[in-house]
């Protein structure tokens, strides 16, 4: 007898440690299932649609820009001066004399000129990267090489091993507005600026991220700027899209200075702006124009070397 009632009260135990198990379990399986219910039903109540986690991760972008020298007459048709400097001036508050992108005059070997417009090439394999002691220029897993100003110790390395001299280097207090110290600084915009370190474009990633065009591509009058994803093979001027590799290998695009071995991201179509009516002896183009009417305090100006 006693037996038989030592075993019904471990029975009676075990039930309700099942129980319990039972309890606990469903509520560790409830627990990370709750705020993505809790989305479901807020989102049905509100009529948007429900926010779940893709099924497939998303695909990495592979930046690169194509500018197609048949559209680019350096603005002359337009009277102003290269209109793609102008608006990155305005847009990163770029300080005088630094030009990102620069329309260089060069000229054509059976006489004549063209106008080149020539930005940091983003190279997949980058000298400045390759020389910089610190770490302060990175190339990011979409192929944009960053600068980190925090980390720049103004050694200028980087700018010695760029063979298109795309790099800058603050010589003063950088003279620009007023209200760039008010942006929150970050790699991909790098502003505000200070003195003594590198600056360069950064290719606009947090535009391009968006859906936007950078500002050269926005400001470009003959729409000869294309942006571009590898990944997608597709590229746009903001009036029309292309299949990348057929705009590349119909028109017999080239890269800067490919032999290098850099492999830049930044490809060229070969013209001297006949599409948009240029002669190319009409020689000269508009110096850039600096619009800040009121600087920061201290800023002084200093004059680029080698021009």
């Amino acid at each position: 007898m006693e037996k038989e009632a030592n075993y019904q009260r471990w029975q009676a135990s075990r039930r309700r440690l099942l129980k319990l198990m039972g309890a606990a379990g469903a509520a560790a399986i409830a627990v990370p299932l709750v705020p993505r219910l809790l989305t479901k039903e807020a989102g049905a109540s509100s009529g948007e649609p429900a926010t779940e986690e893709p099924a497939t991760p998303r695909r990495l972008r592979r930046w690169a820009m194509v500018i197609d020298l048949r559209r680019c007459d350096g603005c002359q048709g337009i009277g102003k001066p290269p209109q793609c400097t102008a608006a990155c001036v305005q847009g990163r508050f770029v300080p005088e004399p630094m030009e990102w992108i620069e329309a260089y005059e060069h000229d054509l070997p059976g006489g004549g000129t063209q106008f080149l417009p020539t930005i940091c090439m983003q190279c997949q394999n980058p000298p400045c990267v390759n020389v910089c002691p610190v770490g302060a220029t990175w190339s990011t897993p979409e192929g944009i090489v960053l600068i980190n100003q925090e980390r720049c110790i103004g050694c200028r390395l980087c700018m010695a091993a760029c063979p298109y001299e795309r790099r800058f280097f603050t010589w003063g207090e950088p003279p620009v507005p007023v209200e760039s110290h008010f942006v929150q600084y970050s790699p991909e915009h790098q502003i505000p600026m200070k003195r003594g370190v590198v600056y360069k474009c950064d290719f606009c990633p947090e535009m391009l991220r968006a859906g936007r065009l950078p500002y050269c591509a926005q400001a470009c009058p003959g729409k000869a700027i294309y942006y571009a994803d590898l990944e997608e093979d597709v590229a746009t001027n903001g009036e029309e899209v292309v299949q990348l590799s057929r705009l590349l290998t119909e028109n017999a695009a080239y890269r800067y200075k490919e032999g290098l071995g850099t492999r830049p991201r930044v490809y060229y179509i070969p013209g001297y702006g006949e599409e948009v009516g240029r002669d190319p002896y009409t020689k000269g183009r508009l110096a850039t124009e600096w619009p800040w009417q009121e600087k920061t305090k201290g800023a002084k100006q200093w004059k680029r070397s080698g021009r």
